[in-house]
């Protein structure tokens, strides 16, 4: 492992493997990924309380003049910000005659309908009442306490993070054919990295797992990875997995290159499509940071990263979209094998 220790950090992150390992001879993991250790996670997860808050998107995407709009279990939310800068959201149909708002403009923070002209400040009017909202720096959140049925909550948890000045944020948004389960599952099953991703992935050891039956405290999935650069070169850290709330799962670096950095990975149930089956939205957030004093310029040209970062994300969530659809669609049919 590279990073802080006795001798304090390294110098160089980056590591040469001297015999690549050809995938098909990489030491298998399935007696390892027992079905029940990740199960139990799952379940103890979906117990956690949300507060009945819904991650909607990217803060950056809301912009000063346009909303953003999401459906969530099946309700049209729209958001947007007023003249102060703040979060609003609510109901996505018009009170007067059901027009959707997230075709509207905004102007001078008000949500003006496009069909009539009816303006909203994000206060109560003609019917329309507005949803709790917040917006953590990164990502923009409702609360929906009609849909969660829990005990509300007057902002979300959200995980510690590295300072807002001390990293590179990105953000991913892809839709699978899923429920949030699905999405979660695949993040509490660490095991298939090296296997299922095996351009990002090399050298994936699972050393440490929550206890069965295990309440207290969070559970956490310790791992042991190298991340590929180029051909031989990569950069090994240890990262700990855990499912602080029931759509949510926090990858976070403990050792090793980028220390305190973040991954989060919300999912957001849409509701059913056209075809009657499930949809639900992956939202994830990588948080990168370093105490390297270069680091600073990475952190100048976060506008030129941010596309590849997403892009990254992008490639292992086509993969782990179709991993958490084969669950779904093997649960739906009553044909999973865990």
């Amino acid at each position: 492992m590279t990073g802080e220790g006795k001798t304090g950090r390294r110098r160089v992150p980056l590591r040469l493997r001297k015999a690549p390992v050809p995938w098909e001879r990489q030491r298998p993991t399935w007696r390892d990924a027992k079905p029940a250790i990740i199960a139990d996670a799952l379940k103890r997860s979906m117990d956690r309380p949300s507060g009945n808050w819904y991650v909607l998107g990217a803060s950056r995407a809301l912009g000063a003049g346009r909303p953003i709009s999401r459906t969530v279990a099946g309700n049209e939310v729209v958001a947007w910000r007023d003249s102060a800068g703040r979060l609003r959201a609510g109901p996505g149909a018009c009170p007067h005659l059901g027009a959707p708002l997230r075709d509207s403009p905004v102007r001078c923070g008000v949500l003006v309908c496009r069909w009539h002209g009816l303006a909203l400040n994000g206060e109560p009017f003609a019917g329309w009442e507005p949803y709790p909202a917040h917006d953590d720096g990164v990502l923009a959140w409702v609360r929906l306490d009609h849909i969660g049925g829990e005990s509300p909550l007057e902002a979300p948890a959200v995980p510690p993070r590295p300072r807002a000045g001390d990293a590179v944020d990105a953000v991913y948004e892809g839709v699978g054919v899923c429920e949030p389960e699905d999405v979660v599952a695949n993040r509490l099953d660490p095991w298939h990295g090296a296997w299922f991703h095996p351009y990002s992935f090399v050298d994936l050891a699972v050393t440490g797992t929550p206890a069965r039956g295990e309440v207290a405290g969070e559970d956490g999935f310790t791992v042991d990875v190298s991340f590929k650069l180029a051909g031989r070169i990569v950069v090994p850290v240890r990262a700990v997995f855990t499912a602080p709330g029931p759509r949510t799962v926090v990858m976070r670096i403990t050792e090793g290159e980028g220390l305190g950095s973040v991954v989060e990975s919300h999912a957001t149930p849409l509701g059913p499509g056209r075809d009657g089956r499930p949809r639900t939205a992956v939202t994830e957030a990588v948080l990168a940071a370093s105490g390297r004093r270069g680091f600073a310029v990475a952190r100048a040209a976060a506008p030129l990263l941010r596309p590849l970062i997403r892009s990254s994300a992008g490639r292992l969530w086509r993969d782990d979209l179709a991993y958490a659809e084969r669950r779904w669609e093997l649960r739906s049919s009553g044909r999973f094998p865990g």
